[in-house]
């Protein structure tokens, strides 16, 4: 085999980052290289001989002993030498898969199938092993990391944020909980779409005309083709599968793909000199800026997001690859390609989050700081709630008003509200006494309390997503 210094290729997926991804990419390469794509096609036509040898061949066990080596014997280099003759690539595996078959199966090989029937049946394998052999393990991975920090930092308190100012009490443990919700609800939609794959064995335009001459009955034939593959066959199809359920479980990749960027946006987000409430990891040796030795830049953060702005746009040519006319045309045959491409971008995303997330340090310093930023100004709304249960029709324009006079002057809101509002401030009393049963003074002194369901839905989806890790992990082994 010709070596090919790996510096020599343009792809930064075949230099950089399979450097930065080794063990990750070596296993998608099992399913995702030109080698894995021969080895499947290969898996495709065995499957399809098979079938022929119980029908016409009696299972001659010679035969079934020969067609088992198949998959070791023939080899992507033979196949691209072949292709360089017939300019096809599917005659040129059958052709170099006639060579290594006795005389008698020689008329046999693909016997009955369109060069689809095999690409699309052996694309289908080789997604659905690519998802569930590395894809979603890795996402389980980093839903069971991003499970782990929901749970311990679960009463650690944050100040909430919306439109990039401070909002209510909230904890660090909720902030994580929803990224633990929003990808795993993605991995067990992921799940679902990747074991719905199909496969075909229906001819040149899908109507069974070539296999009917075999047979009698060529659904049958197809469903024992696909059968022993670990696929069904397309409800409809013409010269190929239809598109959509490829497509739909690329579109839920790139669903993953956004809730993993928009977390990197918010860690990033949380690593700013201002805020400083996370950190990522930074090795010993490891430099920020080639100028400014001081530097600590989030760049992982950073490069989950580029790599996110760089492979999300190709779900546009998903889509226009559901488009061929009539029975079949060749505009999906450049892109399709790069379908696989694709897949390894999400990786190593994917893979880089892990690794952020497992690095994080956690500041609760900075947290505590940050929250009380606003004082007591902070529970502006559940003073507003509070005096409403009291009757008050105008109380968010009573506190709207206690906020700024509380701005203006300096005070704390319990001491505008005490010594400017003492009927307001008895009303509060008496309503936190009979909600929570506890003092105004309390309930003032202490803002970050004041965060609702925070921790226990932390915990709780943390739970309930820990369970459900466990049982895809299960799922994709079986």
């Amino acid at each position: 085999m010709e070596y090919r210094d790996p510096f020599l290729n343009i792809s930064p997926l075949d230099h950089r980052y399979w450097a930065a991804n080794k063990a990750l990419f070596n296993s998608l390469s099992e399913t995702l290289s030109e080698k894995g794509a021969v080895r499947y096609l290969v898996k495709a036509e065995i499957s399809l001989l098979r079938v022929h040898i119980k029908s016409h061949f009696n299972n001659t066990p010679e035969l079934l002993a020969v067609i088992k080596e198949l998959e070791e014997r023939v080899s992507p280099e033979e196949v691209a030498a072949e292709e360089e003759v017939t300019r096809h690539n599917i005659r040129a595996l059958v052709n170099v898969i006639q060579k290594h078959v006795p005389e008698e199966l020689k008329p046999w090989v693909h016997l009955g199938a369109t060069s689809v029937d095999i690409l699309d049946t052996a694309m289908a394998m080789r997604i659905r092993d690519a998802m569930r052999g590395t894809i979603i393990p890795l996402l389980l991975d980093l839903l069971d990391s991003l499970i782990k920090i929901t749970s311990s930092e679960a009463d650690t308190a944050q100040v909430g944020r919306t439109h990039g100012q401070l909002a209510v009490p909230i904890t660090f443990g909720f902030t994580m909980a929803e990224y633990v919700s929003r990808l795993g609800q993605s991995v067990v939609e992921i799940e679902k779409r990747s074991g719905d794959l199909r496969g075909k064995l229906a001819g040149a335009v899908g109507a069974y005309n070539a296999t009917s001459l075999i047979t009698s009955d060529p659904e049958k034939l197809e469903d024992e083709y696909l059968t022993v593959l670990g696929l069904k066959r397309a409800e409809y199809a013409n010269q190929i599968v239809e598109p959509e359920h490829l497509l739909r479980l690329l579109l839920e990749v790139n669903v993953a793909f956004g809730i993993i960027a928009n977390l990197a946006d918010d860690l990033r987000q949380l690593q700013r000199s201002e805020i400083g409430e996370v950190n990522e990891s930074f090795g010993q040796g490891q430099v920020g800026s080639s100028t400014m030795p001081q530097k600590r830049n989030p760049w992982n953060s950073e490069h989950v997001k580029s790599l996110w702005k760089a492979f999300a746009p190709r779900i546009m040519s998903f889509y226009m690859d559901q488009i061929s006319e009539h029975q079949r045309d060749l505009t999906n045959s450049a892109s399709g390609r790069f379908v696989t491409d694709y897949i390894a971008g999400f990786a190593a995303a994917a893979a880089r989050m892990k690794k952020i997330v497992d690095g994080l340090a956690v500041r609760n310093d900075r947290m505590k700081e940050n929250l009380s930023t606003l004082g007591d100004g902070i529970l502006a709304e559940p003073t507003y709630i509070l005096l409403a249960l009291s009757g008050y029709g105008d109380a968010h324009e009573i506190v709207r008003i206690a906020t700024l006079d509380a701005d203006s002057s300096g005070k704390p809101l319990q001491q505008v509200l005490k010594e400017d509002n003492p009927d307001i401030w008895k009303a509060l009393s008496d309503r936190l006494e009979s909600v929570l049963g506890i003092s105004a003074e309390s309930f003032y002194g202490d803002p970050a309390s004041y965060n609702g369901l925070a921790s226990r839905r932390a915990r709780d989806l943390a739970e309930r997503y820990s369970r459900i890790s466990g049982e895809i992990r299960k799922k994709v082994k079986e």
